[in-house]
């Protein structure tokens, strides 16, 4: 006898996801080219409305020239946004970059601390930047929570967050510390692949299928 179709409660769709992901991207790589945190904290804020791809190709051209506070903070405003203009928002990131470079000299010894308040006290660094400097550069437990996560966890149905911050808040209740992590890049990393905003509406993927096999109308997704 067929058992017949449901939708998976979400204890058991907690557990799918988890499986499913880590079965998929076991080894999660970081996505922005990088050798030290304060490279990382650099191309990190440069990601901003700007895809990872386009940063790890204007990333070498910046950190040939400056790949530390000191060198950075010694750099013209007007050189570095002449760099990083392919990225977008080049007023603001090269101000920021340039700014941020001297208070790590000034106030942290020219290193990036370790530490979410100090962090987002920075220039061009708010909480999803310092979330990922922390979880990728120093291995402390962070859910960085991107629009691109907060839409899936919508089309999930682990989060009914109206923002980034209570949707980062809702999925570090539902899956294990240990796990936040790597989570945060695979679902970056599923979301590009199978889950993206135009490849899926919440009926299409195999998650979304597998999780919700009865639903009939495209997921909405609160925009945050």
């Amino acid at each position: 006898m067929n058992t017949p179709l449901r939708n998976m409660s979400k204890s058991e769709r907690v557990a799918y996801i988890d499986a499913t992901l880590e079965k998929l991207y076991p080894n999660p790589p970081v996505p922005l080219d990088h050798k030290d945190p304060f490279t990382l904290l650099i191309a990190v804020l440069l990601s901003a409305q700007c895809t990872d791809e386009r940063v790890n190709q204007v990333t070498p051209a910046l950190f040939k020239e400056a790949d530390n506070p000191l060198a950075m903070s010694a750099m013209a405003i007007d050189d570095i946004r002449t760099i990083i203009r392919p990225c977008g928002l080049s007023p603001q990131k090269s101000k920021a970059i340039k700014r941020l470079s001297e208070i790590l000299l000034d106030e942290h010894d020219g290193a990036v601390p370790q530490d979410f308040d100090a962090l987002e006290r920075l220039p061009g660094v708010g909480h999803k930047t310092a979330s990922v400097v922390m979880a990728q550069a120093y291995g402390v437990p962070s859910f960085p929570v991107d629009t691109h996560i907060h839409r899936l966890a919508q089309r999930w149905g682990l989060s009914p967050g109206k923002n980034v911050v209570e949707t980062e808040r809702n999925l570090k209740k539902v899956f294990d510390k240990s796990r936040w992590n790597d989570l945060h890049l695979q679902i970056i990393f599923y979301g590009r692949e199978f889950c993206s905003a135009r490849g899926c509406d919440g009926r299409v993927c195999e998650i979304c299928r597998t999780c919700y096999p009865l639903r009939k109308h495209p997921k909405k997704v609160n925009k945050p």
